[in-house]
């Protein structure tokens, strides 16, 4: 093999410590072309698209790539900003925001799919003299198909060096009492301004439910989170639901399903809701577009009069304050 960094040591270097915040990643533009090149490597992730790889390839080669880039692309560009995509604008934010709260940190910022890269931000802090790093992926509820790609992007990346450097992960941090504060209070503040719902749907971004039965922890987790939340606001077991969103292709995933719930909440007399992301430590295309948009349609057509969606955590205060938290306890005996 053939190892990358030679000449990466140099006698009296300081040694620096560094997190690497990432996210799960977005296309360079909201184009057609951006989009193929994105996707391509998402859906050929196995920790993805579990399906046997000879024929998942020749499905994603011969059908989804040559029809999914053009509908992404018009989706996107509904939620594009000035500053590009939401989740790499907000996540930029979080980056500055941890800067400011760390001094003595490096903080990197790198996502799973797309630029910019795991591969690039590793090498760049090692550039820096990063010799020990922690890995942050900003999913608060640990999924192979989220938190345990990404671990496999970084041994892929290190497995090429020479001197790799002394490497913490974080999990989940579902459970986290902070976590569960500021999902507590962002719903407070939202109900402040637009009154008590009939109902909270708390939406978490589904998995097929044969992950589930092959032993993932994921929807255990979002479950978890609905639980906590309701329990630390002292609510009713009828005033909060937990729903999935954004399946993908024929099989079963995680139900109920958040869109076909909307469509039958009016017809039981449930007219106002509020909807909240916890799975998502950014807004991005799934929660702007899909939870803010779409499901809303699906939502007021069946008869429903009050609809709204609560913003993730972003960079909110007790956002930062929760990741800082988790920087500060996951990095404890390293110096810096």
């Amino acid at each position: 093999m053939k190892f990358v960094g030679e000449k990466d040591y140099e006698h009296g270097m300081e040694a620096k410590v560094g997190v690497l915040i990432t996210n799960l990643g977005t296309p360079d533009a909201p184009t057609k072309k951006a989009l193929r090149p994105y996707l391509k490597e998402f859906l050929s992730d196995p920790r993805v698209i579990e399906t046997p790889k000879l024929i998942w390839q020749i499905i994603l080669n011969g059908i989804i790539l040559n029809t999914r880039p053009a509908k992404s692309a018009k989706s996107y560009k509904t939620v594009w900003t000035d500053n590009g995509s939401p989740l790499y604008d907000i996540a930029k934010k979080q980056q500055a925001e941890l800067a400011r709260a760390l001094p003595n940190l490096v903080v990197g910022l790198a996502m799973r799919y797309g630029n910019p890269s795991i591969e690039s931000q590793l090498i760049n802090m090692r550039d820096q003299g990063v010799r020990k790093i922690l890995i942050f992926p900003m999913y608060p509820q640990y999924c192979a198909a989220t938190t345990a790609s990404t671990f496999d992007k970084v041994a892929e990346v290190l497995a090429k060096w020479r001197w790799i450097p002394e490497v913490r992960f974080i999990n989940e941090y579902y459970q986290d009492e902070l976590y569960v504060k500021a999902l507590a209070n962002s719903i407070k503040a939202f109900r402040k301004e637009h009154g008590k719902p009939d109902l909270t749907l708390f939406s978490y971004h589904g998995i097929p439910k044969a992950y589930l039965d092959k032993g993932d922890p994921y929807h255990c987790f979002c479950r978890a989170t609905t639980r906590l939340v309701k329990e630390h606001m002292q609510l009713k077991e009828e005033d909060v639901m937990t729903t999935f969103q954004s399946r993908f292709g024929p099989a079963e995933w995680l139900q109920p399903y958040t869109d076909e719930v909307l469509k039958g909440l009016p017809g039981k007399g449930v007219k106002n809701v509020h909807i909240i992301a916890p799975a998502f430590s950014a807004d991005c295309l799934e929660t702007i577009e899909e939870i803010g948009e779409e499901n809303r349609g699906y939502f007021m057509e069946n008869g429903g009069e009050n609809y709204n969606y609560i913003p993730c955590l972003n960079d909110s205060e007790d956002h930062i304050k929760l990741f800082t938290k988790l920087i500060k306890q996951h990095t404890q005996g390293w110096d810096y």
